[in-house]
């Protein structure tokens, strides 16, 4: 029996709660894309369906999010979500020097400490930026352009896969500044690291090789994006892989080289030219496999993966908000306003030895601060 007496509305409805007001094309801004999907078999491109590109746009700051860079990665994942033609999300940056190093640390500096109220808003903002890529509707593919450093790696964990340059480093740098990565990367690490690693990882602020987070398991892959003058692929110098130990039987691979190899390295890498086509083809062919799937099917999959990587998250978000807005009168005000004053101290990190001794000496904070932050250049 035919159904076609049932009343029906067929009106297609707009899910979206945002508009366009959140993306820009001039730095710092978060910019908003949707590219052609192609088959990379026969390089022909799929009508009606798309991929969704989230940009961060302030490269001369390492596209560092301001406060309303988040509010343009929020809008980006949910208009993503909402839009029926998109079917997977790359979330990038502008540039070969970095994917993101963290909260613009000139913003937090000279706006943000000694305003707690303010800082547990933009910790809000942080928090939803979390949620809207941990609960977007499309896979998400960080596509690592280079560093990822900080609330960069965070934001960059919370994505499904990471496919990077073999350039980029990844790291923490919160507790030399005067914060914490528990703006989920002491959530997340424990997942993608063994619990020591993380634990190092979380604290050291070593960077660490994107062919070494490869080994590690923290990436899905690390691929060339250098040539040199003859048009060869040339993987990053500065990094060694072409052993995995050395004559002592340690574990070298992914490890930076040292010392005179490594500055002569860096020059190498300055002669190099950028090329994304290796890059872009794998994550292209990623996305050409994620589509190969039942829509339905693949996004509870995805989703009964991310909640494992959500749970701490969840559970612990809401009181990391007031923690770190009550440090911004205290360590976060010693350490982001060290760093954002670096051009006239010649400094950047406060003197740790001397902070050490008087707290064991139980001066008061004010005496601390005038104490440690170093001092203009005469």
């Amino acid at each position: 029996m035919s159904l076609d007496w049932l009343p029906r509305d067929n009106e297609v409805k707009n899910h979206d709660l945002f508009g366009d007001e959140f993306f820009g094309t001039e730095p710092p801004c978060t910019m908003y894309e949707k590219k052609p999907l192609v088959n990379p078999q026969t390089g022909d491109v799929v009508e009606g369906l798309y991929t969704a590109w989230i940009t961060l746009n302030n490269p001369k700051q390492y596209n560092s999010y301001t406060t309303e860079m988040l509010k343009g990665i929020i809008a980006g994942m949910h208009k993503a979500s909402m839009d029926r033609e998109v079917v997977a999300i790359i979330f990038t940056a502008v540039g070969d020097r970095a994917f993101c190093t963290g909260g613009n640390t000139k913003e937090y500096a000279e706006y943000y400490t000694k305003r707690p109220l303010e800082y547990a808003q933009y910790m809000d903002l942080f928090c939803k930026t979390i949620d809207a890529i941990l609960q977007a509707r499309k896979p998400v593919i960080c596509r690592c352009n280079g560093m990822r450093i900080a609330g960069g790696q965070e934001i960059g964990q919370a994505c499904d896969f990471t496919v990077a340059a073999d350039t980029a480093a990844f790291g923490q740098a919160g507790t030399r500044h005067g914060s914490t990565p528990t703006g989920g990367s002491t959530d997340f690490l424990p997942w993608n690291l063994s619990m020591e690693q993380a634990m190092w990882q979380a604290t050291s602020n070593e960077m660490w090789s994107a062919a070494k987070m490869e080994r590690l398991g923290l990436i899905t892959k690390a691929i060339p994006i250098k040539k040199n003058e003859k048009g060869e692929w040339v993987r990053d110098p500065r990094v060694i892989t072409d052993k995995y130990i050395d004559e002592s039987g340690n574990i070298v691979y992914g490890e930076y080289k040292t010392g005179e190899e490594f500055e002569k390295a860096k020059e190498e890498l300055k002669n190099l030219q950028t090329d994304w086509s290796l890059l872009d083809d794998y994550i292209n062919k990623m996305v050409w496999t994620l589509t190969q799937t039942t829509f339905l099917c693949l996004m509870n999959t995805i989703e009964s993966v991310r909640v494992k990587k959500r749970f701490f998250w969840d559970i612990l978000k809401s009181s990391q908000i007031y923690w770190l807005a009550a440090n911004m009168n205290t360590e976060a005000f010693l350490g982001f306003n060290a760093f954002n004053t670096s051009k006239i101290t010649g400094s950047r990190e406060i003197d740790f030895i001397k902070y050490r001794q008087l707290l064991a000496k139980v001066e008061a904070f004010d005496k601390i601060a005038e104490e440690v932050i170093p001092k203009p250049k005469k």
